[in-house]
């Protein structure tokens, strides 16, 4: 949590393994709705990076942090699915498309 406040988070993701990010270390913040988890979070990337889902604001293009949200899903959940995005990112579903088209 940020200072008191529960419904804000900060966390850190290392670069996964065998990616383009190894040994990086990259910052989010995460706010939570009031009425989560009925409404996922919503993670933004304080640290820039070069991604096709991730755009020049930090913004996340993920499915689970929009139409495929579940309550079910845990905050480490939703931190494990953004580090396997770093690995194997998303071109069909871009948020920044010249970015994907190296991938395509």
């Amino acid at each position: 949590p940020v200072g008191d406040d529960m419904f804000s988070w900060q966390a850190t993701i290392m670069g996964p393994p065998d990616s383009a990010y190894t040994g990086g270390v990259f910052f989010l913040n995460i706010a939570f709705p009031s009425d989560y988890p009925f409404k996922p979070p919503k993670l933004h990337f304080t640290t820039k990076i070069y991604h096709c889902n991730v755009n020049s604001n930090g913004a996340i293009c993920l499915d689970i942090l929009k139409d495929q949200w579940s309550p079910a899903l845990t905050i480490g959940k939703v931190l494990l699915s953004l580090s396997s995005l770093m690995t194997d990112p998303n071109p069909n579903d871009p948020l920044v498309p010249e970015i994907a088209q190296l991938y395509l």
